[in-house]
């Protein structure tokens, strides 16, 4: 008998209770304003724009030089980086 007078209170007072407060908690937290979502607008603009940049540079580089991307992937094979220890001994 002890324990069910904890238990009823607790299923129908204290459940409810907590789920209602959370979803208060919810419903008041932040959410995006108009500045936000310009912001958003302006910087997607932006990483478009700078991907469009990229895209142009490979492909200028890839007239220049068709095997770029392959020098880029591995400098080492490629002779543009000497990761050797004498060429590490001389800098020190």
């Amino acid at each position: 008998m002890g324990s069910e007078i904890i238990v009823i209170p607790a299923i129908f007072i204290g459940l409810p209770w907590l789920i209602l407060h959370y979803l208060t908690r919810w419903k008041t937290a932040a959410t995006l304003t108009t500045d936000d979502e310009k912001l958003i607008e302006d910087l997607y603009d932006l990483a478009r724009r700078l991907e469009d940049r990229v895209i142009t540079v490979e492909r200028i580089v890839g007239a220049d030089n068709p095997n770029w991307r392959a020098l880029a992937a591995d400098p080492l094979q490629s002779g543009l980086e000497d990761r050797n220890q004498e060429s590490l001994r001389r800098i020190k």
